[in-house]
Formats: C-alpha cells, sequence, structure tokens
C-alpha cells in the first residue's frame, strides 16, 4: 500500500525537458496505431484479435523502443524519444510494459470504436473517450505535455535528433506540388 500512496502523490519532474509538438506526439501515436491495427486486422476472431494487437503493441512499443534508443516506428517518424523523467534516459523494460499495457488496452477500445461502431456513432464518442481524455491531459500540461500514463510512470515524450522527420517531409512534398500547380 506503500507503493500507491508514493505513486498517486507526485512532485514535479525534477527538471524541465525540451517540449515535442503535440501533433508529432498524435502524428507517431496514429503511425504506430495504424501498423498495429493492420496487423490485428489480419485476425477475423474479437478475442484472438484483442490478443495479436497487445503482442504487436507490446514488440512495438516496448520491444522496440528498448532496442533502438526510445523509439517506435511512429517516434522515429516524427524524430522523437521516451525518457525517464527521473533520470533522464531510457526507462527500464518493466516500466515500458506496465506504462503501454496501460495505454493498450486504450487504444484497442478506440479500435474496437473505430472498427465496429461507424454505424453508432454514440459507441465510437464512448469508445474512443478515454484517448482523447489523454490527450486533453497531455495538452493541457504546460511543462511535459505529460498524458495521464505518462504522469503515472514518469516518463516523457522529448524531441529526438534521430529519427526521419515525416512531417517536415510531407509539408516539402506538398509544398513542392503546389509550386509546380502553379506554374
Amino acid at each position: 500500500m506503500k507503493e500507491t500512496t508514493a505513486i498517486m502523490s507526485k512532485e514535479p519532474l525534477p527538471r524541465r525537458y525540451p517540449r515535442a509538438p503535440i501533433q508529432r506526439r498524435i502524428y507517431a501515436f496514429l503511425l504506430d496505431f495504424a501498423a498495429v491495427w493492420f496487423v490485428s486486422a489480419l485476425v477475423g476472431v474479437a478475442l484472438l484479435q484483442l490478443i495479436v494487437f497487445i503482442a504487436a503493441w507490446w514488440g512495438l512499443r516496448v520491444f522496440a523502443v528498448t532496442r533502438y534508443k526510445g523509439q517506435s516506428l511512429g517516434r522515429w517518424a516524427f524524430d522523437l524519444q521516451i525518457i525517464d523523467g527521473r533520470r533522464g534516459r531510457l526507462p527500464d523494460v518493466t516500466v515500458l510494459t506496465k506504462r503501454e499495457g496501460a495505454i493498450s488496452v486504450i487504444a484497442f477500445l478506440g479500435l474496437v470504436g473505430l472498427q465496429y461502431g461507424f454505424p453508432n456513432v454514440l459507441s465510437v464518442l464512448i469508445l474512443i473517450s478515454p484517448l482523447l481524455v489523454e490527450l486533453v491531459v497531455a495538452i493541457g500540461d504546460e511543462d511535459n505535455q505529460q498524458a495521464i500514463h505518462d504522469r503515472f510512470f514518469d516518463t516523457v515524450i522529448v524531441p529526438s535528433r534521430r529519427g526521419y522527420s515525416l512531417d517536415i517531409r510531407i509539408r516539402r512534398w506538398v509544398d513542392l506540388l503546389m509550386d509546380r500547380m502553379r506554374q
């Protein structure tokens, strides 16, 4: 019980980290979500789809992150990295597993809402609302833009020098395309 009360009574992080743009965080999450959705959509049975979703999510968001210096596929594509807010370095596997276990359940609810709930708009809104709450909390945090699961496990998403800069490249391609259309 002592551990629970220590977790719930949080003091602020020891230092302020550079803020990752919230749009990049959203895009990185959506890329990871779409990749895992694609893998789990290959399975037709709902219970088996949940198991495949959680396994693929763990592989992409825990195994890959520990292997590739804090970056999953989405975070690499958008130059982001996850760090431990207290130590300033990559979180250990147990912290990442707990963190991603919590967010994977919320992401799977969003998947169910998007995949099966389109005829009923109310069910889509109900199943996606935990993701929206996470987003609103991250936007509302002025210091580190931590969502609920980030605060609970003391993790921070920060900009990285490693990555593909997909959003910048897409913006350049669109600008180039617009220039060519004007000519």
